[in-house]
């Protein structure tokens, strides 16, 4: 807990962290370009029905909730004359035309590459490991093009959560932790005999949906905020609640998991090309 200020309110500290010994990253919009195929899809249906294409501002409140697609935030807004069931039928057939197109974002396959073979400043082994709410089916319609498929195969299988896993309890998708820890999980699980467990400030968690960072946060970690140009504009000016992870989006309670402002847990950046290892305790190849 950061100490309080004159006015008893928190105040930002500037903590000496440990080098990264885990780097978790969500897949949709921050591996591969899949936010704008989304919007994509979801347009095509909505001007079937004549209705207009989907806004950032509502756009934003999808981003890294499981289902989120086809819930109440979307409908309440796009008031289609079909079902839910229809849009949902709808929609995947667009999904499987479009998903195949999927490609690595900029820098992406080298970072994952470099990752794979780096250590940190007092010479562990880095991991990397998959946190996407994506389920199994979504998954491999988005990594059937062989060169996104390999890409994503940089991160071993057994170190890759999708968001239909049985361990994470319904509804406790981000901006819960759960999935994050559970990555963690699958990291230390593979660790060698003798290799001290890699604790959640050792991790740096990579996302670009705000849920997903205020889910790293949660879960104690460090983390890269990687926005869509639409979302960063979105919260233009907003950006260090982001990082603390206190937008609020989706309320689950436990807000001492949450961050404080200018804590220097999390930072923006542009894109994942030119990765700054060393700020982070890491020795790239």
């Amino acid at each position: 807990m950061a100490p309080s200020n004159q006015n008893g309110d928190l105040k930002p500290t500037s903590p000496d962290f440990p080098p990264i010994r885990a780097c978790l990253f969500d897949m949709h919009g921050l591996l591969i370009n899949t936010e704008d195929l989304y919007t994509l899809c979801s347009n095509i249906v909505l001007n079937k029905y004549g209705r207009p294409n989907l806004p950032a501002s509502v756009k934003v409140q999808l981003m890294g909730i499981p289902g989120s697609s086809n819930g109440d935030v979307f409908h309440n807004w796009a008031q289609l004359p079909i079902s839910r069931e229809q849009y949902k039928q709808e929609q995947s057939e667009q999904h499987k035309i479009y998903f195949p197109q999927c490609q690595p974002l900029p820098g992406v396959e080298k970072l994952l590459k470099d990752l794979r073979s780096s250590k940190t400043t007092q010479g562990l082994q880095v991991g990397i490991a998959l946190a996407t709410s994506s389920e199994k089916k979504n998954y491999e319609l988005k990594t059937s093009r062989p060169a996104t498929r390999a890409v994503l195969e940089t991160i071993p299988a057994e170190h890759r959560v999708l968001g239909d896993d049985p361990r994470i309890k319904h509804g406790r998708g981000k901006p819960a932790p759960d999935i994050y820890l559970l990555a963690l999980q699958s990291i230390n699980s593979s660790l060698p005999e003798g290799v001290p467990k890699i604790e959640p400030k050792e991790c740096l968690v990579f996302e670009d949906s705000v849920l997903g960072v205020e889910a790293g946060r949660r879960a104690g970690m460090r983390v890269v905020w990687v926005p869509h140009p639409n979302l960063a504009a979105e919260y233009q000016g907003k950006e260090k609640d982001v990082l603390a992870g206190r937008t609020a989006l989706f309320p689950i309670g436990n807000d001492e998991q949450l961050g404080v402002v200018d804590d220097g847990w999390a930072e923006r950046l542009a894109s994942l090309e030119n990765f700054p290892y060393e700020k982070y305790g890491i020795v790239a190849p």
